[in-house]
């Protein structure tokens, strides 16, 4: 069969399948928004994204005891990283990035390993800077693994199938939720002060939620667009109105702070590097599930050649896009879930949303005064505005898997995939006394889930025979 039958072959088999997305797009991969929508709807994206991409940084320097100067620094490249790295993801640069409304950002999946290898570094009577530099050496020579299987990911088309990234992405969300209801609830500061849980919390979350849940049912097309920047908006009043904003933190931020590629250095450690080289290839798969759930979101293919170059490009991206990060000091970057919420409820696909995104994380990053605005938003907020783009996700990946059809075989695979990924979720104390390298690849319910639906579909019988093509490096810009 001949490449462009084969193409047309599969775009029809899974037109169906992305009818019911395109029906409630209001704006398509390809479609450019007038810039006001654009911008709006960006916000959103941002908003739904910007704690994730600086929370692991916050959380790396706590743990090694760097400097509260030093941690803003960081927390500002994070943002300012994810900016190119997400202009480079959506504008698609020859096979580099996938073309869709990708967002980057800091990866919550390296956090353990990047503070085992830092925290070793400073035992062993390194300073806090001279552990960054063998962290950001190693982040930045990892990067490698990902880029280089990006360009092998043709070949397993007869594995990573609808039914496996479909489970993927419901793990994603389904995993998320519980992130989601944790911040709703108050997050690690209420249990501190003992709020955790209270009334107000779960008043104030609620509110948002259902602000939020409202203006997405809406009629209005700017108030379905701008349903979650509303609700953010006003929990965020009436926070400040409760008292529990705390703005004292800003006065002690510059104005601008502007990027320092390779301000800590680069070092390398072939015994801190071993356990980075799986972790990149798990952040691949979790990668290959979160373009997954974007194609779908905005009516694109998940499946065929046009699904799979994507897929390549967006891997490829992933590891490219983390080299950038270290040399730009922060720490490894990959495609975030939580946009592809915003889509679902906002009906807007657009890639070129993409841009704007991109220029408001550079600007955030340059101005950290912007930045900590943002950042003294109260978790219940939050919370309420992100639990319902959770849910949407692990839909998304329902929608996926039903595609397929759920038979006997793709039941048992989504089952015990759903099983086994949740489970480390739910209950990580199982792999509290397991070697480091095993907590590091396990503890992920993504990873775990992936991993066990990648290894179904390949060993139990009756796997349907993809017709394995190649796929050519085509420009879509």
């Amino acid at each position: 069969m001949a490449q462009a039958d084969y193409d047309s072959t599969v775009e029809q088999e899974v037109a169906a399948n992305t009818i019911a997305f395109q029906s409630e797009l209001l704006y398509g991969l390809n479609d450019k928004p007038p810039v006001g929508e654009a911008i709006f709807v960006a916000i959103q994206h941002v908003l739904a994204s910007f704690v994730g991409i600086i929370t692991p940084g916050l959380l790396i320097c706590a743990a090694l005891g760097v400097s509260p100067e030093d941690t803003g620094i960081i927390v500002s490249m994070s943002l300012f990283a994810s900016g190119i790295c997400t202009f480079i993801q959506c504008r698609k640069f020859g096979p580099i990035g996938s073309g869709l409304l990708s967002l980057q950002g800091t990866s919550f999946a390296f956090l353990g390993p990047v503070i085992g290898v830092g925290t070793a570094a400073v035992a062993s009577g390194s300073t806090p800077e001279q552990a960054l530099a063998l962290i950001f050496g190693v982040c930045f020579f990892g990067s490698a693994v990902e880029i280089i299987l990006s360009r092998f990911l043709h070949l397993l088309q007869q594995i990573i199938t609808p039914v496996v990234t479909g489970t993927v992405v419901m793990i994603i969300g389904l995993s998320l939720i519980k992130t989601g209801f944790f911040s709703l609830s108050g997050g690690a500061a209420a249990i501190q002060n003992e709020t955790y849980g209270s009334t107000q919390n779960l008043a104030l979350g609620g509110l948002v939620l259902a602000i939020v849940v409202f203006l997405t049912l809406s009629q209005n097309r700017f108030l379905r667009m701008g349903a979650i920047a509303i609700g953010l908006v006003v929990g965020y009043i009436i926070s400040i109105a409760l008292g529990l904003v705390n703005f004292s933190s800003l006065s002690s931020l510059p104005l601008i702070r502007l990027p320092i590629p390779l301000r800590y250095g680069l070092d390398f450690n072939f015994a801190a590097f071993a356990p980075f080289i799986l972790l990149y290839v798990i952040t691949a798969i979790e990668t290959i599930g979160d373009l997954t759930a974007t194609s779908a979101v905005s009516g694109e293919p998940v499946s065929g050649s046009v699904y799979f170059r994507r897929i390549k490009g967006g891997v490829l991206g992933d590891g490219v896009n983390s080299a950038i990060a270290a040399v730009f000091n922060t720490f490894p970057n990959t495609t975030f879930s939580q946009n592809n919420g915003v889509i679902q409820m906002t009906g807007v696909g657009s890639r070129y949303v993409g841009f704007y995104v991109a220029g408001i994380f550079v600007i955030l990053g340059l101005i950290p005064l912007v930045g900590g605005i943002f950042q003294v938003i109260p978790q219940p907020v939050l919370g309420g505005a992100t639990l319902v783009m959770f849910g949407s996700i692990a839909v998304a990946g329902l929608n996926i898997v039903a595609s397929t059809g759920l038979d006997r075989r793709t039941s048992v695979i989504v089952a015990v995939s759903l099983a086994v990924g949740l489970g480390v979720v739910y209950a990580p104390e199982v792999l509290a006394d397991k070697p480091a390298l095993i907590k590091n690849v396990f503890s992920s319910g993504i990873s775990t889930g992936g991993l066990a639906a990648i290894l179904l579909n390949i060993i139990l019988p009756g796997r349907p025979k993809v017709k394995v093509e190649a796929v050519p490096e085509l420009s879509e810009a």
